[in-house]
């Protein structure tokens, strides 16, 4: 059994509150977990208004499958226009 965790340091671009944030986050949580079958949570900078850390973790059988998953998942968040992706991290456990 392989557990994977992905790591993603976001900034969301047009958010000029707390609130807009937690609506482009939460739309983006959502999103990921329907599309992907994975965990996701919000893991870090929870009180800047501008970035967000989320944190997403995936079991498989296979090492190939979590990092095929984690790439779709960087890809999908890549072409959303309101984040810009600063970093991404991944463990294998």
């Amino acid at each position: 059994m392989i557990v994977g965790l992905l790591t993603l340091d976001l900034h969301i671009l047009e958010a000029q509150s707390l609130k807009e944030k937690r609506f482009v986050i939460k739309s983006l949580i959502e999103r990921i977990k329907n599309k992907f079958n994975v965990s996701v949570a919000e893991v870090d900078a929870n009180d800047l208004w501008q970035r967000a850390v989320i944190g997403i973790a995936f079991v498989s059988n296979e090492t190939v499958m979590v990092n095929k998953v984690f790439e779709q998942i960087r890809n999908l968040v890549t072409v959303i226009h309101s984040v810009e992706l600063i970093n991404s991290t991944t463990e294998l456990l």
